[in-house]
C-alpha cells in the first residue's frame, strides 16, 4: 500500500507569536518550526497502514528549505521518502493555490491514499485536504479519529455528539485526521531512524516539475488574502468580593456587581 502525507510545518504551538511591521503577517525570525500537530497524526496512521500492508509512506510538503527539517523528522518516524516544493512562486499563495501544487505532486506520485491533518494549528482554515481530493477527484473521508483499510477501500471513525459515524471510500482517496479523540500517539524517532533518515530520498520540486502554471499560485491568484491581524485584547483583572463580609453580604455584593457594573443580569 503506498500512502502519501500532506505535511505543513508550523510554528511551535508555545511559540510567542508577534504581528510583523506591516500588520499581514508574524516575526518569524526566532520562531521554532514544527510538523502541524494534525499532520503529525497522519504521519503515525501511515506508518500503522504500512506495517500492516507493507508499501511505502512519502511525506509530501511545501515551502522553503526548513522545511526539509520537519521531513526527515517524519523520515525519521519511519517514512521512506519525501518531497518538499520549494518555489517562490508559492509565495503568497492561498489554500487552493497551494492544493494545486500538492495535488500534482499526489498525482506524479500515484499512491492509494492521501492523508493529512484536517486542520493545521496556524491559519486554522481546515481547508488543504478537501481542495486535494476535490482537484484529484478522489473521494474525501474527513475528521477521522481511527483510520483502517483492507487494502482496496479505506474506513474512518468521525466523532458525532454523543456517538461516532462510520465512514468508508474506495481507494484512491484522501483522509483527513482530527485529534480530539483520536486513538494513535505519534511515535518518537528513534536515534536508528534518525541517521538512516540522513539517508533517505527527498526530491526538491518546482512547480514546473509537477507541470503547474506558477500564474495559478502566489499571491496573484489567491481568492483570499489576509487585510490584518490583530492580537486579542488583554482581559481585565479579576475582582475578588471583600472577605470580610458574612456570606449573605458577600452574595449581596456579588449580585449589585454583576448587576451594576458588569450588567449580565
Amino acid at each position: 500500500m503506498n500512502i502519501a502525507v500532506l505535511l505543513k510545518q508550523t510554528p511551535d504551538t508555545e511559540s510567542v507569536i508577534r504581528i510583523a511591521g506591516d500588520g499581514k503577517s508574524i516575526v518569524t525570525d526566532d520562531l521554532k518550526w514544527i510538523i502541524n500537530p494534525y499532520d503529525e497524526f497522519a504521519v503515525e496512521v501511515a506508518l500503522r497502514l504500512k506495517e500492516k500492508h507493507g508499501g511505502s509512506v512519502v511525506i509530501v510538503s511545501w515551502g522553503p528549505q526548513r522545511v526539509v527539517e520537519s521531513i526527515r523528522t517524519a523520515l525519521a518516524m519511519g517514512a521512506d521518502s519525501g518531497v518538499l516544493i520549494d518555489d517562490e512562486a508559492l509565495e503568497g499563495s492561498d489554500s487552493l493555490g497551494v492544493a494545486k501544487a500538492l495535488a500534482a505532486a499526489v498525482q506524479e506520485l500515484n499512491p492509494d491514499i492521501v492523508l493529512c491533518g484536517s486542520r493545521a494549528v496556524d491559519y486554522d482554515e481546515g481547508q488543504r485536504g478537501a481542495m486535494v481530493a476535490e482537484l484529484l477527484g478522489w473521494p474525501h473521508l474527513a475528521l477521522g479519529v481511527a483510520v483502517d483499510s483492507d487494502g482496496s477501500k479505506v474506513q474512518i471513525d468521525r466523532p458525532i455528539e454523543g456517538g461516532k459515524v462510520a465512514a468508508e471510500a474506495d481507494l484512491p482517496a484522501v483522509a483527513t485526521l482530527g485529534g480530539s479523540h483520536a486513538v494513535w500517539n505519534p511515535r518518537y524517532a528513534s536515534l536508528p531512524g534518525i541517521m538512516k533518515a540522513k539517508k533517505k530520498p527527498l526530491a526538491n520540486k518546482k512547480l514546473a516539475d509537477l507541470g503547474v502554471d506558477p500564474s495559478e499560485c502566489g499571491a496573484g491568484a489567491a481568492k483570499i488574502r489576509v487585510t490584518a491581524l490583530e492580537m486579542p485584547p488583554e482581559r481585565a483583572a479579576g475582582r475578588i468580593i471583600n472577605g470580610d463580609l458574612d456570606t449573605a453580604g458577600k452574595a449581596r455584593e456579588l449580585v449589585r456587581a454583576l448587576h451594576e457594573e458588569a450588567k449580565v443580569i
